[in-house]
């Protein structure tokens, strides 16, 4: 028979005793480490994940600051912000783009320009920063989308203000424009005050005043459903409006000196001399504003860079030209101050004028010359021998000195940046940019304006503003004053250069009496001009040889512009300021390729001083685009 272990309840008892004590003792440690986690999740990181689970519920959005308006001097609207609907896409709710772009193209139309613009903003935002993909939508597009919104979570349509300039192409040069913010501006902003914005200032007075016009970021905090979608709003926190700015500009004048010089290329810049306010700051041909804030695709932009007109070109600002016979008047004052000239000296030009030992002539622009001419005369008949004389008695340094002095070959400090500081050229300027070394004929060449100097439009019309005033300088501005929220208004105060001191300052009524000559004085450059108008005004007149068919070899033919390119022709200049007894508007114009400075400068001032210009009294002649345009004698 086979033998039957009995069991062992003692050790059995011990063996089940050690594994509830194992087990209980393993429950012990697990129920420890949940308290201790909850105590961790509950005190030390009750912060953090009381934040989360509002923003379960809540959600902080920013609020987008109303741009500041932009005003003229009369209180006309000049930038404005109008109210559209916008299709905007949020990119961290959306999977896959190329589905959401072609299911969403079925429902609102979207243009290559919209897809491309879209895709680029997408690689410079966050992903949960709402892009606009289409903007402008129509009530149409909008009802459309709406009923088909269940199909797109990541989509939403927006009421948003967008930037307009209603007076669309004009004063394009100085309002500049807005446009969508790129890279390199998301590293100079401030990220938190741009956090709902889409636009900045590019160009212009949009650009140099943009912390003014941009105002301060708002928020809201909202309760959301469990979509996502808010039910109410909690707090909220208003943004600061951008400042209004009222400008200095005259729109109308603007308009009437755009209309003026429409269908040629050139500038107009006006002055009050009185103060440095700018009346009108003109660059033809202009461009639409607005098609930069829409967003335009990469060959229209293309089509405007390398359009030969060069819209996108602001001639008053860094347009460099020639001086030209508009520096006579500045060479004659250094001529009397130095007393190396004076009234009552005499020179008879011939029609050539020769250094001192050199065998080389240089001409007048009057081939048998003007006879025997005085300082006044001879700025009246725009005489170059006798400022051939005049510059080489100065010398280069005397030159460089007084165009220093009236502010060319530096930046004037307009408000709006973008300028250029023109040429005024040294033995030094000219070794270290050319390489060579200066001659005695660059300094006779420069007292009429022509070689190496350059300068701008505005560098002109300060220049011409400074003689009205006698020798006070103004920094030329364009803002007058910003305007607050409250309507507190904050007035703008240029600091002012240094005025032109002189030894006597008869001798600016002796270079302003010269100046009256050019119109009244049957020898003057100008004297049809001043035959039509009721008002004094002071004036110096030239033109800038573009091409010289002597350089190239070529028979000159004195006065035959119409037997070449219109390109090739000599650009015609004025300088000016009225009335001489009391000016209120100083005036710099220049016309490429053209002789049509004087009638353009004429029809600007007749509407400034006395309304608008009397075009049925002036003969017609065919512009650029063979259509007629207003003119005068073309002057020297």
């Amino acid at each position: 028979m086979q033998r039957i272990a009995i069991k062992n309840h003692i050790q059995e008892i011990q063996l089940i005793t050690q594994r509830c004590i194992t087990v209980f003792m393993m429950m012990m440690i697990l129920i420890g480490l949940l308290i201790a986690r909850l105590a961790y999740l509950q005190l030390v990181n009750h912060t953090l994940y009381t934040t989360l689970s509002k923003k379960n519920w809540l959600d902080l959005t920013p609020i987008e600051p109303t741009r500041g308006l932009i005003y003229d001097r009369n209180g006309i609207l000049l930038a404005e912000n109008i109210p559209i609907f916008s299709l905007d896409v949020i990119p961290n709710k959306i999977t896959y783009f190329p589905h959401m772009l072609a299911e969403i193209g079925k429902i609102i139309p979207l243009s290559d320009n919209d897809i491309s613009q879209f895709q680029k903003q997408l690689k410079q935002h966050r992903r949960f920063d709402e892009i606009t993909l289409k903007l402008r939508l129509t009530e149409a597009e909008v009802a459309r989308f709406s009923e088909n919104q269940y199909r797109f979570p990541g989509l939403l349509v927006k009421a948003r203000l967008i930037r307009h300039y209603p007076l669309a192409n004009s004063l394009s040069h100085v309002l500049g424009y807005v446009g969508r913010i790129n890279t390199d501006e998301l590293r100079h902003i401030n990220p938190t005050n741009y956090s709902a914005t889409h636009y900045i200032g590019k160009l212009g007075i949009e650009k140099f005043y943009e912390d003014q016009l941009h105002g301060t970021v708002g928020y809201e905090q909202a309760e959301n459903d469990a979509s996502g979608q808010a039910i109410r709003i909690l707090n909220k926190i208003k943004p600061i409006p951008g400042k209004n700015l009222h400008l200095t500009l005259d729109s109308k004048l603007q308009l009437a000196a755009e209309q003026a010089l429409s269908g040629h290329r050139g500038a107009i810049v006006a002055i009050q001399p009185k103060t440095g306010d700018l009346l009108a700051l003109v660059s033809e041909p202009s461009y639409d504003p607005t098609v930069f804030v829409d967003g335009m695709s990469n060959e229209d932009y293309q089509r405007l860079q390398t359009s030969p007109d060069r819209p996108l070109y602001n001639r008053a600002l860094r347009g460099l030209y020639p001086f030209a016979s508009p520096i006579k008047p500045f060479i004659a004052l250094e001529g009397l101050n130095s007393g190396i000239a004076s009234p009552d000296f005499t020179l008879f030009d011939p029609g050539w004028y020769k250094l001192p030992n050199s065998q080389h002539f240089f001409h007048d622009w009057r081939p048998h010359g003007h006879g025997t001419v005085n300082l006044t005369k001879a700025i009246a008949s725009s005489c170059d021998i006798y400022f051939y004389d005049l510059g080489h008695k100065l010398g280069i340094q005397r030159i460089d000195d007084i165009l220093t002095v009236f502010g060319f070959g530096q930046l004037t400090g307009i408000d709006m940046g973008e300028e250029l500081p023109g040429v005024v050229a040294s033995p030094a300027w000219k070794r270290k940019t050319k390489g060579v070394a200066w001659y005695e004929g660059d300094t006779i060449n420069s007292a009429i304006g022509q070689g190496y100097m350059q300068t701008t439009p505005l560098q002109l019309a300060a220049g011409v503003a400074t003689i009205a005033n006698r020798g006070i300088r103004h920094t030329p501005h364009l803002l007058a004053y910003m305007e607050y929220a409250n309507q507190a208004r904050e007035f703008n105060q240029p600091k002012d250069p240094a005025p032109v001191t002189l030894r006597d300052d008869h001798d600016w009524e002796i270079v302003i009496h010269a100046m009256q000559e050019v119109i009244t004085s049957p020898e003057g450059t100008g004297y049809h001009f001043g035959k039509l108008g009721p008002y004094t005004a002071a004036i110096k007149t030239g033109t800038a040889q573009v091409y010289s068919k002597k350089a190239h070899g070529l028979n000159e033919i004195a006065d035959n512009q119409d037997s070449l390119p219109e390109r090739l022709r000599n650009h015609s200049l004025l300088i000016a300021f009225a009335p001489v007894e009391k000016p209120t508007i100083a005036i710099a114009v220049i016309v490429e390729n053209s002789n049509l400075a004087s009638s353009i400068a004429r029809q600007v001032m007749d509407y400034y001083l006395i309304g608008p210009p009397l075009v049925t009294l002036l003969p017609q002649t065919t512009n650029r685009k063979g259509t007629t345009a207003n003119a005068l004698h073309p002057f020297h």
